[in-house]
């Protein structure tokens, strides 16, 4: 279970980067209150997979999801650059993520 915690907090991280973005440094009260709930709700889903997972592996694996999920809301959504060099990146974060997930020894 400390598995999908984890994955959804990411997932959120996600959300709350999205919504951080729109909130126009905190001037627009709607997406920031949305960036505030999504981001207690991130670190408090993270906090419950640290019960199982290493400190290392549940943190790495947190930023790398919001990482590489932010630079894809960026491109899709935001109308961000894309170029060879930043989806080298992007490839590199998430063979990262692989070999973090396959090397570390927990059951949860």
């Amino acid at each position: 279970m400390a598995w999908v915690y984890l994955v959804i907090a990411g997932i959120l991280e996600i959300f709350w980067a999205y919504t951080l973005k729109q909130s126009n440094g905190f001037t627009r009260f709607v997406p920031s209150v949305i960036t505030a709930v999504t981001m207690i709700s991130s670190l408090a889903l993270l906090s419950l997979s640290m019960k199982t997972l290493p400190l290392g592996t549940a943190y790495v694996m947190w930023t790398g999801i919001g990482a590489v999920g932010a630079f894809l809301v960026g491109i899709f959504f935001l109308g961000e650059l894309i170029n060879p060099a930043r989806i080298i990146a992007a490839i590199l974060i998430v063979a990262g993520l692989l070999l973090m997930k396959f090397s570390t020894n927990s059951e949860a």
